[in-house]
């Protein structure tokens, strides 16, 4: 006996109705993400400004000058500081975020008491925006009003922090305000990690009188690989676009001790009316974005197949 039309068309119906739903927000992902990524790259091999010439019939004249903007970029020493900082940054805080995320996470698997209220306390920093993070911190580590001050007020007058002054060491400032920031969040990733660690071969190597520090050294922290590769993405992604951290927290000062590729971009796109350049040093971070993810991705497709 043949399934009913009714049946068939309601069927049909179910299927297509997600789609359906789903499409108006696909649309407009579509355009203004991938939409004006195209768009970037191509405003990257014209002379564009901010407010581009408007030729005959109303139309933007964007010229195509070819690379010329990625060897002005590279030529520019501001594009040399923004990406060394970004070197030392994306440095130190992938580094310490993970060794004091696994510390972490080490400490709270151990079934300590008060785990319930320790872990919010670490992952509350997460929840924060960056402009909350780099505004309070600009506050703390202000000679005048911060830790300098009150410090010198407790009767230590010889007590001096002025890094987020300093030119040498401005850049480490947004390292420590990032890792306040960041290293609750590895923490989970690396709990969560833990907690999947089969406790049978634990325990077998503990028959075989296997050590702490040889069990975390040989067996926990390998099988962490994941997690380990994991946190650097994420890691790694959040350093390259960082911008807002460091606008509320030194912006991009003193000088251009703290200038990144993020604020190098806003700088050149919205202040020096050179929207060329601007987006050539995005595409650049695009670019390098992409070197991360893409293999991240297709390792992690790979193993599901």
């Amino acid at each position: 006996m043949s399934a009913r039309p009714d049946a068939d068309f309601q069927t049909r119906l179910q299927n297509l109705l997600p789609k359906l739903v789903l499409s108006p927000s696909l649309a407009l992902i579509f355009f203004f993400v991938y939409g004006f990524i195209l768009f970037t790259i191509y405003v990257s091999f014209t002379d564009s400004r901010i407010l581009p010439f408007v030729g005959n019939g109303g139309v933007p004249a964007y010229d195509l000058i070819g690379f010329s903007n990625y060897q002005k970029l590279f030529s520019l020493s501001h594009w040399e500081i923004a990406l060394t900082n970004m070197a030392i940054f994306a440095g130190l805080y992938i580094v310490i975020c993970s060794a004091l995320g696994l510390m972490l996470a080490i400490f709270l698997d151990q079934k300590i008491r008060g785990e319930g209220v320790l872990r919010p306390l670490y992952l509350y920093p997460m929840a924060l925006s960056f402009i909350v993070t780099g505004t309070a911190w600009k506050w703390f580590l202000d000679p005048a009003i911060g830790l300098e001050n009150i410090v010198q007020t407790w009767g230590w007058t010889s007590f001096t922090f002025d890094w987020i002054k300093n030119r040498d060491f401005a850049i480490y400032t947004v390292v420590l305000a990032a890792v306040w920031q960041s290293s609750g969040f590895v923490m989970a990733m690396f709990l969560a990690g833990l907690r999947g660690i089969d406790n049978e071969i634990l325990k077998a190597a503990q028959m075989d009188g296997a050590s702490n520090w040889n069990l975390y050294r040989r067996i926990i922290i390998p099988q962490l690989r994941p997690a380990f590769l994991s946190a650097f993405v994420i890691l790694a992604h959040l350093a390259i676009k960082t911008f807002d951290l460091v606008i509320a927290m030194t912006g991009g000062g003193p000088g251009r001790a703290t200038e990144l590729p993020a604020t190098f971009m806003y700088s050149y796109t919205f202040s020096r009316n050179q929207m060329g350049i601007g987006a050539s040093s995005a595409v650049i971070m695009l670019m390098t974005i992409a070197a991360i993810m893409i293999p991240y991705l297709y390792a992690e497709l790979r193993e599901k197949k």
